[in-house]
């Protein structure tokens, strides 16, 4: 069974090193994108972020660590070695970074003690070598006695081709790249494999547990938790994929890079997005947390459906409603979650009398009143309570947003709709010959009238609202975009004889 996993398991090699050492550069120039963020701040880097990374028709997953300061006792330092050391444990191949510009210290030493009873193939990258006459200098870094040095670039991509044919050498292919290899090179996939386990040290592989390969399934949804800082968006992570991925503190802003999740629930596929706390522009400082910001909006418009987090204590803000406007106009499907509802609800324990759930939830479509398509639920994510109810909700969401109208039923809605009703005034009423679906993920609409005008914003949401009623979209935002008939299409007019 083992020998299966080996075969088919994508092999991952773990990035790990003191801050502000380049690890976050060397892992955005292995993946070829700005996955993680990057700047001259210790620290940016706190969760486990994963990559994939193509190497001479190979594949490989990469993981980004936090900076790692053994023994050192404050809370946050103390989650990211945790994190890391997950990372490390589920490895293959570990690659240490370091500083040519950083003289070695004790907790260097005491970092290469750590990763050596891990017992798995290691490698050093002297990161900064920007220059020839720079590669002897890397040399001095020996003394940490790592046989396997290799002098880098991290961000202008010198070396990592010489360091990633090394780890390569190290880990055997899978069945896929075996077969490959054996088309090429008129060899046996078995022969291939034979030759990969000669090369690999037998240490390395002693006591290395592999999960079992991911069914393969339809579609993944993408969900990115969106909301202010501290509202429980790393809580709700964990709680829904069942893992420690997020770290979770009450310091606010503890999340900076998104930080994602794969998981399998009952035959379908969830990807959650943990993405760092949308402030106001004028509260972030420092440059990481304004590119955390950058960062969390454009997770959010590559997801699927957003689950916008009010911290039920506090009740809904006027960032709240900014950043649900975020995630309405990037055309995401969203579902309002009233988290840490157990502080509040029936099941309170301070002595004050339980919030009522209606009149909370008619607050909060007072004020996100442009998410009135949105369902709303109540849980408690540290709790772990209603997260049953809120993935029902996700699932119907989601095959909401990817439904499709056929043209004979929306020409049949349009006959029976009363377009009189809709507010409007005389320049912008138009004639509606026909309306179809053009798209869906978000579903997409469009009316051929008569007049090429932009549809008034009542007329849109007369229209929004009909097609809801008629067809549900529950959850989702519709588009809607104006096309005039030209004369080409109606046709030309016959000419009497």
């Amino acid at each position: 069974m083992s020998e299966t996993i080996a075969k088919t398991r994508i092999p991952l090699l773990a990035i790990v090193g003191r801050p502000n050492v380049g690890k976050s550069t060397l892992f955005n120039r292995l993946v070829g994108s700005r996955r993680a963020i990057v700047g001259d701040e210790p620290g940016i880097t706190r969760d486990r972020l994963y990559g994939e990374a193509n190497w001479i028709g190979r594949r490989l997953r990469v993981v980004d660590t936090g900076g790692i300061i053994p023994d050192d006792k404050d809370f946050i330092p103390g989650e990211i070695f945790r994190q890391a050391r997950v990372a490390l444990e589920e490895a293959d191949v570990i690659v240490l970074v370091v500083d040519l510009r950083t003289e070695l210290a004790a907790p260097d030493y005491e970092l290469v003690r750590l990763l050596r009873r891990l017992g798995k193939p290691l490698f050093l990258a002297v990161n900064k070598v920007d220059a020839q006459k720079l590669e002897a200098e890397a040399e001095n870094f020996r003394t940490l006695g790592i046989d396997q040095v290799f002098p880098i670039s991290a961000e202008h991509g010198l070396g990592t081709a010489e360091l990633l044919d090394a780890v390569m050498q190290l880990i055997p292919p899978t069945d896929a790249e075996a077969a490959e290899l054996a088309e090429a090179h008129d060899y046996s996939p078995a022969e291939i494999r034979a030759a990969a386990r000669d090369v690999i040290q037998e240490e390395a592989q002693e006591g290395i547990q592999e999960p079992s390969p991911a069914p393969v399934v339809e579609r993944e949804t993408k969900v990115a938790i969106i909301g202010r800082p501290n509202v429980g968006k790393s809580t709700l992570l964990n709680a829904m994929t069942g893992t420690s991925r997020a770290i979770v503190s009450p310091v606010a802003g503890t999340t900076r890079d998104a930080v994602d999740e794969l998981i399998e629930r009952q035959g379908k596929s969830y990807r959650f997005i943990d993405t760092a706390g949308i402030r106001r522009k004028g509260k972030t400082h420092l440059m990481a947390e304004k590119l955390s910001v950058v960062m969390a909006r454009k997770h959010l418009e590559a997801a699927d459906v957003a689950l916008l987090l009010i911290d039920g204590p506090e009740g809904i803000t006027a960032l709240d409603a900014t950043i649900g406007g975020y995630a309405h106009e990037s055309g995401r499907s969203v579902i309002v979650v009233v988290n840490k509802w157990d502080l509040v609800g029936p099941s309170r324990k301070d002595g004050r009398p339980p919030a009522d759930r209606d009149l909370y939830e008619q607050q909060v479509r007072r004020a996100l009143k442009f998410l009135d398509y949105a369902p709303v639920v109540f849980i408690s994510a540290s709790e772990g309570k209603n997260l049953d109810k809120l993935f029902k909700v996700l699932d119907l969401v989601a095959s909401e947003r990817r439904k499709r109208i056929g043209t004979s039923q929306m020409n049949r809605f349009v006959e029976n709709v009363d377009f009189d009703r809709a507010g409007v005034p005389h320049r912008q009423k138009v004639k509606v010959f026909y309306m179809t679906q053009a798209s869906a993920s978000p579903p997409t609409f469009v009316l051929f009238t008569d007049k090429d005008v932009k549809l008034h914003f009542s007329y849109e949401r007369f229209l929004q609202n009909q097609i809801r009623k008629a067809f549900g979209f529950v959850g989702t935002p519709i588009w809607i975009k104006n096309r005039a008939r030209s004369k080409v299409e109606l046709g030309p007019k016959k000419r009497r004889r």
